[in-house]
C-alpha cells in the first residue's frame, strides 16, 4: 500500500507557454479579469486575483510565434480555475459572453457547475464553482456521484441579478 498525499494539499499557480504575450495578457486581464502583478520584459508575466504574487504565469521563452498543440498529441487537457461562488461564476461568464469570447462547453457535474472555453493559444480552460458538500449527489451506499448534466444557463445567470 502507498502513503497518500497529505489532505490539505492543493495545486497552486498554472504556467503557460504562449505565442504572444500581448495578446494572452489582454484576455487574462480583460476577458477574466486577473490582474498584472509583474512583468518580466516582453517575455513574461505573472496574473493574480486579489493581490496574490502568481496565480497564472504566461511566457513566451519557448514559444513566441508559435502554434497551438497539435490535436491527438499529449499535453494539458484544461486547468481549472475555482471560483468562490455562483454569483461570481455567473459574472465570469457574463464577462467571457460580452467579449463574444466562445464556450466549448457548460456542464452541472453535481458537485460542480462548469464552463469549457479555450484561451487565444488554445489552452483549455475550465471556470467552476464547487456545491457544498452536504449537497453532493449520492448513492445507495452513501457514496458521492459525479455527472456531466446540461448546465442551467438561464438559471445560472439570474444570479448576476441578485
Amino acid at each position: 500500500m502507498h502513503e497518500s498525499i497529505h489532505p490539505q494539499t492543493t495545486i497552486g499557480h498554472v504556467h503557460l507557454k504562449v505565442a504572444d504575450l500581448e495578446r494572452a495578457v489582454r484576455f487574462y486581464t480583460e476577458v477574466l479579469g486577473f490582474e498584472v502583478m509583474l512583468r518580466l520584459g516582453s517575455s513574461a508575466a505573472f496574473l493574480s486575483a486579489g493581490g496574490y504574487h502568481h496565480h497564472i504565469g504566461l511566457n513566451t521563452w519557448e514559444s513566441a510565434g508559435g502554434p497551438p498543440p497539435a490535436p491527438g498529441t499529449t499535453g494539458l487537457y484544461h486547468f481549472a480555475i475555482l471560483l468562490p461562488s455562483r454569483k461570481e461564476l455567473a459574472r465570469t461568464l457574463q464577462r467571457l459572453l460580452a467579449h463574444n469570447w466562445p464556450i466549448d462547453g457548460a456542464s452541472d457535474h453535481g458537485v460542480s457547475e462548469a464552463i469549457y472555453f479555450r484561451d487565444p493559444d488554445g489552452n483549455g480552460i475550465e471556470i467552476y464553482r464547487d456545491r457544498p458538500r452536504e449537497e453532493w449527489p449520492t448513492d445507495d451506499q452513501g457514496q458521492f456521484t459525479m455527472g456531466n448534466h446540461p448546465l442551467d444557463v438561464a438559471g445560472l445567470m439570474g444570479e448576476v441579478a441578485k
